[in-house]
């Protein structure tokens, strides 16, 4: 999730560098665009019969559409030009299989429902970040005068243009909650470089809460930060910088990025059925690997080459993945070193959030993947859950059988996740959220860990 300069370098170096013109470096997404053929359909389509279905842009061929109740599917043209639905991100045609019209038409055809493409209010700007960096951002309103409750949407690890990519910019205003959305810098004609400084990225966001509420003018109502991933470090080390009235975050972690592959290496080996014994063998390389990691080098290869020698005879060695460990186990130095400063990105790796989340006092939602596998949520599960025992404004929302991206999934008998959609009730969540700051009913099957004191109780 934190993307650290050593994830893709060191696969390439596992691979003794075989093709590194396929390297993805980190911040090379920024160059994504949507696909130049089908970009004239993206648009949120009001159905005759009520309700609406977004149709977004996608880096690559095609798009995506996406509904309220989470279920989604990617479109491409077959040689007939008809559009084929593939279920979530799968390869499976199955499912609704909407039809768009011409380029011209704003049109399409969902379940025997027409729908016609819906004009937003729609306001461009370039406020000023971190540093005097000039950053590109958009704000889109519901319809009419009155107030409306606004989410500043912060980024997760990715590169790539939010004013492209983000979907919350359509359907949100739709659902009536207003949206400002922003090219994070170094990406979609904002200037910077690309960085995971958490503390930079929390100023940007932070200027972007400001130049949200500018724009809004009388029509501001609650302004509050959304975040995704990485997201969740951010957004709540923004609120701290500046006043907002709410803080949505979704599949993030309440613990610092170092630990992030810890507890991968923890998981995929439990997943291969090693007991405590080998776990508490791994948590000795973790340290090393990490402590390796956090100071992008420095503190040499001597503790590397000793866990290396001591456990690669084991039999769970090889088993050994998560964000960087498996890479720099299975890496010579010599790749590492080559390859190594090309992906350092600032990645906040000592940043602890725990101060922060303490002391703010900002209502706080945040929805975890119970089967989480890119973030791990057990530890952050137990921390907010103290927190929001301890008095802290800080409501917890997990659902069953997700994985990042609060994404549903089927599991096959080789233990394979096939990614189907989104869960059920997990958009209308965190628009009820910006709207209220309550969450007054059941929203699918997601089940409350916590709720902030005062906050209503699930039906």
């Amino acid at each position: 999730m934190s993307r650290s300069w050593f994830t893709i370098a060191l696969a390439i170096a596992a691979s003794a560098l075989a093709a590194p013109a396929l390297a993805q470096f980190p911040g090379d997404d920024a160059d994504a665009r949507p696909d130049p053929a089908a970009v004239c359909h993206v648009g949120l389509y009001r159905l005759k019969h009520g309700g609406w279905v977004d149709v977004a842009p996608i880096a690559g061929k095609g798009l995506r559409w996406r509904r309220l109740d989470g279920s989604t599917a990617r479109m491409t043209q077959d040689a007939e030009g008809h559009w084929v639905s593939t279920r979530g991100w799968t390869d499976r045609v199955e499912g609704p299989q909407p039809q768009l019209g011409g380029c011209a038409d704003g049109r399409i055809v969902f379940e025997g429902q027409v729908g016609e493409r819906t004009a937003l209010d729609v306001q461009e700007t370039t406020f000023v970040g971190h540093g005097g960096v000039r950053l590109k951002g958009r704000l889109i309103l519901p319809p009419g005068e009155g107030r409306a409750p606004i989410m500043v949407e912060v980024h997760g690890s990715e590169a790539a243009s939010a004013l492209d990519f983000n979907a919350y910019q359509r359907f949100a205003p739709a659902s009536g909650v207003g949206v400002f959305v922003y090219a994070k810098r170094g990406s979609g004609g904002s200037e910077g470089r690309y960085t995971q400084d958490f503390h930079i990225l929390a100023e940007d966001a932070a200027a972007a809460v400001v130049e949200a509420r500018r724009m809004a003018g009388s029509r501001a109502g609650r302004v509050g930060l959304h975040g995704g991933s990485q997201g969740g470090w951010v957004a709540p080390l923004a609120a701290s910088l500046t006043p907002v009235d709410f803080v949505s975050i979704g599949f993030g972690l309440a613990y610092g990025a170092l630990a992030e592959d810890g507890d991968q290496v923890m998981l995929g080996l439990q997943a291969k059925g090693w007991g405590p014994d080998v776990l508490e063998k791994a948590r000795e390389i973790t340290a090393v690997t990490g402590a390796f990691t956090a100071s992008n080098g420095a503190v040499g290869f001597a503790g590397l080459e000793a866990v290396r020698a001591k456990y690669r005879p084991e039999p769970w060695f090889a088993d050994i993945k998560g964000e960087f460990t498996g890479m720099l186990l299975n890496a010579s130095n010599d790749q590492i070193m080559a390859l190594a400063p090309k992906f350092d990105v600032g990645t906040s790796w000592d940043y602890d959030p725990l101060p922060v989340l303490s002391a703010l006092n900002t209502p706080m939602l945040w929805v975890q993947a119970a089967n989480d596998t890119g973030a791990p949520p057990e530890a952050t599960r137990r921390r907010l859950v103290d927190l929001s025992a301890q008095g802290r404004p800080i409501t917890v929302l997990e659902y069953p059988n997700t994985d990042h991206g609060i994404i549903r999934f089927e599991a096959g008998s080789d233990g394979q996740r096939a990614e189907i959609g989104y869960a059920p009730g997990y958009f209308q969540a965190v628009l009820d959220w910006a709207r209220t700051g309550r969450l007054d009913e059941a929203y699918g099957d997601g089940r409350f860990l916590a709720r902030a004191r005062g906050a209503a109780a699930a039906r």
